[in-house]
């Protein structure tokens, strides 16, 4: 059987979806929670969209599919009027969503002991350009989740779900890593220069991400001027490349910058290589457990001073 005649099981999906319910259902009866973060059903079919839902009976809206591609830890950051200084929050998360939560732990952004989390067995789930009317397979599955870690979360209140053999997926992002390594450094810099010129600024990159939290951000302040707003080649240039070394060490790997951006930007491949390069160097990864601070806001003083001349 080749690659692409592989799929994942639709009922491993069905089983989550009723654990979600059930779960959800428990929390609020029992008042344990004021409020639940997951999906729902979206408008068109085979779709799925971020809920808050508050009542009991609503439960039964919630669901889990290969359709559920948003990290829902937004919801704890930009949304946090919606749902925080309501009492304890359930929160529905995937592996690479748990990470997003670690991260906002270890910045003080969240305290665990407000949160019940309901962490979810993923598979993986639909790439942007996925016809949604296939069953999820190597055609159809988004690139961060053919080669994912985490598909089982670790340290929630409850996991729901079991996972059962997965296909073997082409790792597309490591492979055009590989290419890109492999390049000189004006290959790389024409590679990156093309795709940043057809950034139109509208910051749905920042705006999808759980860890841009800054009520100002900085890039949009003009007295000073940090980084040129409109775009043109040097902004962008330069937003893109504030914006990986902010997230660099921090980022969770869910994609969801590249997959909000209407220009098709591989954005999530410029942070898989940020966060390679601070796993060889400092041998630290983003969102296995709490940390306040990234090897590039630590000092220590063992650190390798070798650079300095």
């Amino acid at each position: 059987m080749t690659n692409s005649a592989q799929t994942i099981d639709p009922a491993l999906y069905a089983a989550v979806t009723d654990a979600v319910r059930a779960e959800a259902r428990k929390v609020l009866e029992s008042g344990a929670v004021a409020a639940v973060v997951g999906w729902q059903a979206g408008r068109r079919a085979g779709t799925a969209m971020p809920t808050i839902v508050t009542d009991p009976a609503k439960a039964a809206d919630l669901i889990f599919s290969p359709a559920c591609v948003n990290n829902l830890a937004l919801y704890l950051t930009k949304a946090k009027k919606e749902v925080r200084g309501k009492g304890k929050i359930a929160i529905v998360a995937k592996g690479c969503d748990l990470k997003a939560l670690v991260g906002l732990m270890g910045e003080n952004q969240l305290k665990r002991e407000e949160l019940h989390i309901i962490g979810v067995v993923c598979a993986g789930v639909q790439g942007a350009a996925a016809d949604r009317s296939l069953p999820l397979s190597e055609a159809t599955i988004a690139g961060k989740c053919r080669e994912c870690t985490v598909h089982t979360p670790e340290n929630t209140d409850v996991t729901v779900g079991t996972l059962t053999e997965l296909p073997h997926f082409t790792p597309t992002e490591s492979a055009e890593l590989a290419r890109l390594e492999a390049m000189t450094p004006a290959e790389r810099w024409s590679f990156w220069k093309e795709h940043f010129s057809r950034c139109i600024r509208c910051y749905a990159c920042r705006q999808v991400c759980p860890f841009c939290y800054c009520e100002q951000c900085l890039c949009d302040r003009n007295r000073p001027q940090a980084v040129e707003t409109t775009p043109r080649p040097a902004g962008n240039m330069a937003w893109h490349i504030v914006r990986a070394m902010h997230l660099a060490g921090r980022c969770a790997g869910c994609a969801e910058c590249e997959r909000a951006c209407p220009m098709d930007i591989p954005l999530n491949l410029l942070n898989r290589k940020m966060a390679r390069e601070l796993k060889e160097l400092y041998g630290h990864e983003a969102g296995f457990k709490p940390k306040e601070k990234g090897p590039l806001a630590e000092y220590r003083e063992d650190d390798d001073q070798s650079f300095i001349k």
